[in-house]
């Protein structure tokens, strides 16, 4: 798994690539709040266009984010999703918290509080 960090206002956007298990989350978790407390934002968009697999490791990792998130008095959203994620994330009641959208300019507009969710 690799990620890199860009950033969009208060919004910290993880461009996630492979992998998020229990190998990886713990990568992911340390390196997304880092990104975050060096940007000053609130806000994260995972965007999951090139994630091939998650397990219950990389759902904790987006449950951790949403506490911290919501700690700040910010939003959460995943974006660009394949079908087999969707599937992992609907399942596993993560869609509950993590409002997921086809693509990052949706997210983005929720993130910022320009559409609800």
């Amino acid at each position: 798994m690799d990620c890199r960090f860009t950033k969009k206002n208060k919004t910290l956007i993880v461009h996630i690539t492979g992998e998020i298990d229990h190998h990886t989350s713990a990568f992911l978790r340390e390196k997304t709040d880092h990104a975050l407390e060096q940007i000053g934002g609130k806000n994260i968009i995972f965007c999951f266009q090139e994630v091939t697999f998650m397990d219950s490791a990389g759902i904790g990792v987006m449950i951790g984010r949403y506490k911290k998130v919501q700690s700040l008095g910010g939003r959460i959203a995943i974006a660009c999703a394949e079908e087999k994620i969707t599937e992992i994330i609907s399942l596993s009641g993560l869609g509950k918290l993590l409002p997921s959208f086809r693509t990052l300019e949706d997210a983005a507009a929720y993130t910022e509080g320009r559409e609800e969710k």
